[in-house]
């Protein structure tokens, strides 16, 4: 055989690298084709663990964040199917209708009264309370009436309705004899109708955030703000309002519109536990995007603002029983009222249990 010269080694080395490529470009053709018909596969499967237990969630900062609980041992509320064959459909629809859009009946401009700030309750208690530590309704029926230390008296569900009006909606509430009230009180008991009595059910209320070793830091919770919080709520926390402006579809977190300084979320945990089961928006209990030191320090940031004021004279006639983070005194302990509102929680905590032991040694 005659040896190839320049030009046919040139040319041969050209089909041979044409070759490759078609060769390419059928295996790209042949693997689009499958894809098409069955769909990409999903790729984050690969770095899961096998056991489920262990599985984390990763938010911006590369942190891993675990879900707060295991959806199947949650409580979860009834399907909104079930009310349309309830005996009382007529007045629990009327009750839903009222908690998730309570400015339409009682904000400034409320078809029926001026009651409130303009908040909806849904605002707190979320898709009309009844997603796991979204201040769920879950543990209203099986619980009360009961004992509240925050009144030194047995509560009704009617009077914890009043004191979301005057408290959390910053107002007024509704005559208790009211249609409104009464199918507010139906619809709430009815949520946790499947809950044994005396039960407090797992994903009940907020969820509850261990202490920190630290005081929380608004200055970080600031930053933090920033970053997470403040594309919804907005720099000044004024949250906001639906296209109609009839109600918020991101409620003010501090200024005139926002809750007031009795309100339950004004105490540190109930507002770091809210957030980090919840914010921010996309968050949820089993797929959250903040860590607990991230919560407590965005929860301080909006704390330390401006909000209405409003004095509760009756509340916590007994001192021993008020919150360890209830932001202003008197206390039954030594500590000062800035240690109270931000921690660091867990030396006011040992103090408090000593002084619950000496009493019950005493008896």
């Amino acid at each position: 055989m005659e040896e190839l010269n320049d030009r046919e080694k040139l040319l041969l080395k050209l089909v041979r690298q044409m070759t490759t490529l078609v060769s390419i470009l059928v295996i790209l053709l042949i693997i689009f084709v499958v894809f098409s018909i069955n769909g990409l596969p999903d790729f984050s499967k690969l770095s899961t663990s096998n056991k489920g237990k262990n599985h984390k969630l990763q938010n911006s900062e590369n942190q891993f964040i675990a879900p707060l609980g295991k959806s199947d041992e949650l409580w979860h509320a009834p399907e909104d199917k079930e009310i349309v064959n309830d005996p009382h459909e007529e007045q629990l629809s009327y009750g839903k209708e009222l908690i998730t859009n309570t400015a339409l009946y009682f904000g400034p401009n409320g078809k029926i009264a001026s009651l409130s700030n303009g908040m909806n309750c849904q605002n707190c208690h979320l898709n009309a309370g009844t997603i796991p530590f979204g201040n769920n309704y879950s543990a209203v029926a099986s619980t009360y009436p009961k004992y509240r230390a925050r009144s030194g008296k047995i509560e009704d569900v009617y009077k914890r309705i009043t004191d979301c009006f005057e408290r959390s909606l910053n107002g007024k509430a509704p005559d208790s004899t009211s249609k409104e009230m009464l199918a507010m009180a139906t619809y709430i008991n009815w949520i946790g109708k499947n809950v044994p009595k005396s039960v407090k059910p797992k994903g009940s209320g907020i969820y509850e955030l261990s202490f920190l070793d630290r005081a929380a830091d608004s200055i970080k919770g600031k930053k933090l703000y920033a970053t997470k919080c403040q594309s919804c709520h907005l720099i000044e926390g004024t949250g906001q309002l639906n296209p109609d402006k009839t109600a918020y579809l991101y409620p003010p977190l501090w200024g005139q519109h926002s809750y007031n300084s009795g309100a339950g979320l004004n105490r540190l945990s109930r507002l770091a536990g809210y957030i980090k089961a919840n914010m921010p928006f996309g968050a949820s209990y089993n797929a959250p995007q903040l860590t607990d030191e991230e919560s407590w320090d965005i929860a301080a940031y909006i704390a330390s603002k401006p909000r209405p004021q409003k004095v509760f004279p009756a509340d916590w006639p007994k001192l021993n029983e008020k919150p360890i983070d209830h932001p202003f005194g008197p206390y039954a302990d030594k500590f000062t009222e800035s240690q109270h509102k931000y921690g660091p929680f867990k030396p006011i905590k040992k103090e408090i249990d000593e002084l619950k032991k000496k009493k019950q040694s005493s008896i």
